[in-house]
């Protein structure tokens, strides 16, 4: 395979022999501008700024919403959004799925559009924290480098609005 991006392949090779999860060293720095600040950019930005530290943090969770009671609370649910409501974005669509931050107890609701947006980015962060943790093993640094592209591939097309219906 040709190698699309030579400096960004050199950067993670340095990386990889030194994994830090440093936003500001050369690998991650450019794919935080690149994909995922652009990915987690979203209407409601102090609520995504939220998100993207909880998933830097690996504590952000989404599960599906299924039959919980919806209770009717104070004035602050309203920025929860709602089954028919998407927190991030504020509009109306129908939401499947919601987050939850860290320990909060307040949960999100986010349209399909938002939950691929994060589930990719997500799977970014899985893949280089493996890494880190030294769990790749089978990989050379060039078929880790190409799972990198993968990944960075998904975070654009989430980005772009495209999304699988099913995910």
């Amino acid at each position: 395979k040709m190698l699309a991006d030579l400096s960004l392949y050199n950067e993670f090779r340095s990386w990889k022999d030194e994994p830090i999860m440093d936003r500001t060293c050369p690998f991650l720095d450019k794919i935080y501008q690149e994909d995922i600040f652009p990915c987690l950019t979203f209407s409601k930005s102090e609520l995504a700024s939220a998100v993207l530290e909880a998933v830097e943090n690996n504590t952000l969770s989404i599960e599906p919403v299924g039959l919980q009671p919806i209770r009717f609370v104070k004035a602050s649910a309203v920025e929860c959004g709602g089954p028919k409501k998407c927190a991030l974005t504020g509009q109306s669509k129908s939401c499947k799925h919601r987050i939850k931050l860290g320990d909060s107890s307040n949960y999100y609701y986010i349209s399909p559009f938002c939950r691929y947006r994060i589930t990719s980015v997500c799977n970014f962060f899985t893949y280089i924290r493996y890494i880190q943790q030294g769990l790749v093993k089978q990989q050379d640094v060039d078929q880790m480098f190409w799972e990198v592209m993968q990944l960075r591939k998904e975070m654009s097309l989430a980005k772009l609005g495209y999304f699988k219906e099913e995910l």
